[in-house]
């Protein structure tokens, strides 16, 4: 049995991050069920890692404001960049917005790696129980026993089911009676009733959309896909859908009514879009592909459906496609300047095991990032 000051479980972002940003003096282990670290930010972004947004701000996250805030400034994406820049992480920013690593994932998961270097990391452990007697707390996993005086639970959460993730840090919470909404897929594409299965015929296809779900709306380029719809304006979407109905713009550029005015061109002609989108589309609002001039007072109040096409999801594609998952230990639970359990002394959740989530963009990142810098400030002040 080995005993440390800390031990982390897991080596993701926020969890690599956390270690790097402790004092030498703290005693760490890392342990990771996978032969590697990272795999997440490995393949996420095409091998680029879409790192961080131009625009982080606390309204593009599902959950609590108050402690987003607080992890936001206290680790801003002005000093992820700073901090990426000393270390020569080269970044390209792609439409204006999204920071992805110049070259490859690599890069920032070799300087992450390299400042966590003082802490033990434990490969192929598989965590099978967290408990605490006193002060210390064991961890027993399938090839040893570890104690430590704090624990970090940087697990996070069921998506990417195929590089083994699961909802390991919901156990360890539950164990310790700790509250907590269970994981859903996040940031995935939606599949379809049956009176939208016209937009199956369109895979592959995309074209820049509004689409609203509740109160917010999100602005990018929707993808038409064999189960469904996808790309990332419904990737965001589906951050905020539970059930019930969504609408698309699917012309949030220019009005209809301006488009059509004062020409002889047909409809599929004029409309900002694919021609066999714009096809579908007017079936589906039930107007004729006719010449614009030609167009009813009936026809047009139709189509201004092209501005507000309502309708029900059926549902997702699941967890093995989904980039991250909403759910996690609820805030509630959580002191927010430390991210420690208010139950449990030293025990702490970072990441995404947290009920936090971004809008596709970085912004999931950003959060493990902020996340993993407040629980290492913290923990300095304990455990030195």
């Amino acid at each position: 049995m080995k005993n440390y000051d800390l031990i982390i479980l897991g080596a993701g972002a926020s969890s690599l991050m956390c270690a790097g940003n402790l004092s030498k003096k703290i005693s760490v282990a890392i342990v990771e069920h996978n032969g590697e670290i990272a795999k997440k930010m490995k393949i996420s972004g095409g091998g680029k890692c879409n790192i961080t947004n131009v625009d982080v701000k606390t309204e593009h996250f599902d959950g609590d404001k108050e402690l987003v805030s607080y992890a936001l400034n206290k680790f801003s994406k002005e000093k992820l960049l700073r901090f990426l820049e000393r270390n020569r992480v080269p970044l390209e920013l792609r439409k204006g917005r999204y920071y992805f690593c110049k070259h490859s994932a690599d890069e920032i998961i070799d300087v992450l790696k390299y400042n966590a270097k003082n802490a033990d990391l434990l490969l192929e452990h598989e965590v099978k129980s967290v408990t605490k007697e006193g002060e210390m707390f064991s961890v027993l996993t399938d090839k040893s026993t570890l104690q430590a005086r704090a624990v970090v639970v940087a697990t996070g959460a069921k998506s990417y089911e195929k590089i083994g993730a699961s909802a390991k840090g919901l156990e360890i919470a539950r164990s310790f009676g700790i509250g907590y909404n269970l994981f859903e897929p996040a940031l995935v594409g939606l599949t379809l009733q049956q009176e939208q299965s016209w937009m199956k015929d369109l895979s592959g296809l995309s074209t820049f959309v509004h689409i609203k779900v509740g109160d917010k709306l999100l602005k990018e380029e929707m993808l038409f896909a064999h189960k469904g719809i996808s790309g990332p304006a419904v990737l965001s979407a589906s951050l905020y859908w539970r059930k019930g109905e969504i609408s698309i713009d699917f012309l949030p550029n220019t009005p209809i009514k301006e488009l059509t005015q004062g020409t002889k061109k047909l409809l599929s002609s004029v409309m900002d879009m694919p021609k066999r989108l714009a096809k579908e589309l007017l079936k589906a609002v039930n107007v004729e592909d006719i010449e614009c001039n030609k167009l009813t007072k009936e026809q047009n109040n139709k189509l201004q459906k092209l501005h507000h096409y309502t309708f029900s999801p059926a549902g997702n594609f699941g967890f093995s496609k989904a980039e991250v998952c909403r759910g996690g230990v609820v805030s509630e639970e959580l002191e927010h300047t430390t991210l420690m359990s208010k139950k449990v002394d030293n025990l702490y959740f970072i990441g995404e095991v947290v009920d936090v989530t971004g809008e596709l963009g970085g912004y999931n990142f950003q959060w493990a990032f902020s996340s993993g810098v407040v629980c290492a400030n913290s923990l300095k002040k304990v455990l030195v």
